[in-house]
C-alpha cells in the first residue's frame, strides 16, 4: 500500500488493553452497549497498533443505542451531508418543533407527530426541503408497517440494507449507520463515510489521500469487529460520541 503508511504488522505480543473508564462516569440507563465491545477492543489492540493506541485513549467512549428504529433513521437523515455540529443543532431544533421535552433529549420521536406537521414547520427547524420530504416518507413507511422491523434481528446486513434503501432519502451510508447505531452489528465498514476515510488517512497514511480499496485493506485486520474500528477512528477526529 506504501504511501506513507505508518502502521506495521505486530511482531510481538502486545499487552492486553482494557478500555479505561473515566472517573465518576454516568451511563444513561436508556442506552445499551453491544455485548461484544470489550472482546472487540482486545482483538483490535492485538491486531493493529493504531487501534491499540486509540482504544487506550478513547476506550471509555462506547457505542450506544436507544433501541428506537424510527428515531435512529430520522437522526441519520438529519445528519446527511452536514457536519456533526450542524446536524446536532438541527436535530435539537427539530425535536422542539415536534413538541419534544428538551429535558428528555433521548426520548424517541413519534412518527404520527412528524406526519402532523406542515412542511413549513419542519423547514423552520433547519431541514432542507429534500430532507423534509425524506423524513415524512420515512414516517409513512413506519406508520403503514411497510418495513419489517420485527424481522431485522434475524436478517443479515445486506438484506436489511436492501430493504432500507427502498425508502426515499436512505442510501447505503444511512442504512449502514442504522446497522451500527440501532442494530449494533459488529462488522460494518461504511466506506462512503467521510469520517472513516479521514480517520484512516490521518492515522495510517500521515494525512495523505486514501482510496476505498486502501481503506478496505486497512480494515481487514479489524474483522470481525470493523464497526468498532470505525468507531475509534471517529473518536480520533471527534472525541465526543454522537448518539443516534
Amino acid at each position: 500500500m506504501g504511501k506513507g503508511l505508518t502502521v506495521a504488522p505486530m511482531s510481538t505480543k502486545p499487552k492486553a488493553v482494557t478500555p479505561p473508564e473515566p472517573e465518576h462516569a454516568v451511563v444513561d440507563p436508556s442506552l445499551v452497549t453491544p455485548p461484544y465491545w470489550d472482546e472487540a477492543c482486545k482483538h483490535l489492540a492485538k491486531r493493529d497498533r493504531v487501534m491499540r493506541k486509540l482504544v487506550a485513549e478513547h476506550g471509555h467512549a462506547r457505542l450506544h443505542t436507544r433501541g428506537d428504529a424510527f428515531t435512529t433513521l430520522a437522526r441519520s437523515i438529519v445528519g446527511q451531508q452536514i457536519s456533526v455540529k450542524s446536524a446536532q443543532s438541527v436535530w435539537e431544533r427539530l425535536r422542539v418543533a415536534l413538541g419534544q421535552d428538551p429535558s428528555q433529549p433521548r426520548s424517541p420521536l413519534a412518527m404520527d407527530v412528524v406526519l402532523s406537521k406542515s412542511v413549513e414547520d419542519l423547514r423552520a427547524a433547519g431541514l432542507s426541503a429534500r430532507k423534509v420530504d425524506y423524513l415524512r416518507d420515512l414516517a409513512r413507511h413506519f406508520d403503514e408497517n411497510s418495513v419489517h422491523v420485527g424481522q431485522w434481528q434475524s436478517m443479515d446486513d445486506e438484506a436489511i440494507i436492501e430493504e432500507l434503501i427502498d425508502i426515499r432519502g436512505i442510501g447505503r451510508w444511512t442504512a449502514e449507520m442504522f446497522l451500527i447505531f440501532h442494530l449494533m452489528r459488529p462488522n460494518v465498514l461504511p466506506l462512503d463515510d467521510l469520517g472513516l476515510i479521514k480517520g484512516i488517512s490521518q492515522s495510517y497514511f500521515s494525512g495523505e489521500p486514501v482510496s476505498r480499496a486502501e481503506a478496505r485493506d486497512i480494515a481487514e485486520a479489524w474483522a470481525p469487529y470493523r464497526t468498532v474500528g470505525t468507531w475509534y477512528l471517529w473518536r480520533s477526529l471527534e472525541p465526543k460520541p454522537v448518539a443516534y
